[in-house]
C-alpha cells in the first residue's frame, strides 16, 4: 500500500458564502506511486475546503487517476497516474463540477 500524506492548505475566503465562512482551508490525502506519472494542471475558482473535496472527488472518478493533490494557495491541481492523464477528461471533470482549467503548469 502506497504511503499516505496529509497536507493542509489555506484560503482566506470561500466559495459557500461571501464572507468565506464556511471553511477556511482543505485538507488533502495524497498518495506516493512509483512508476506514476505527475501531472501539474493550473485551476481557477477555487477558494476553500469545500472546492478542494469538489475537484478531488470529480477526478478520484476517472479511471487513470491515482491520487490528486489540490493546492488552493497557488491554484494547482496535481494529479498521480499511470501514464500521461487524458486531459480532455481531467478538464471535463473539473469542468462538470464548475471550475476552470487554465492550462498545464
Amino acid at each position: 500500500m502506497p504511503e499516505t500524506t496529509t497536507e493542509q492548505t489555506a484560503a482566506n475566503t470561500s466559495c459557500c458564502t461571501t464572507d468565506g465562512s464556511c471553511h477556511t482551508g482543505g485538507t488533502v490525502a495524497t498518495a506516493a506511486v512509483p512508476g506514476r506519472t505527475t501531472t501539474v494542471y493550473r485551476v481557477s475558482g477555487m477558494t476553500c475546503g469545500h472546492c478542494v473535496a469538489t475537484i478531488s472527488a470529480a477526478l478520484d472518478a476517472l479511471e487513470s487517476v491515482d491520487s490528486v493533490r489540490v493546492e488552493l494557495a497557488d491554484g494547482t491541481v496535481t494529479v498521480h497516474s499511470a501514464g500521461s492523464p487524458d486531459d480532455e477528461a481531467v478538464t471535463a471533470a473539473i469542468d462538470e463540477v464548475g471550475y476552470g482549467v487554465v492550462g498545464r503548469v
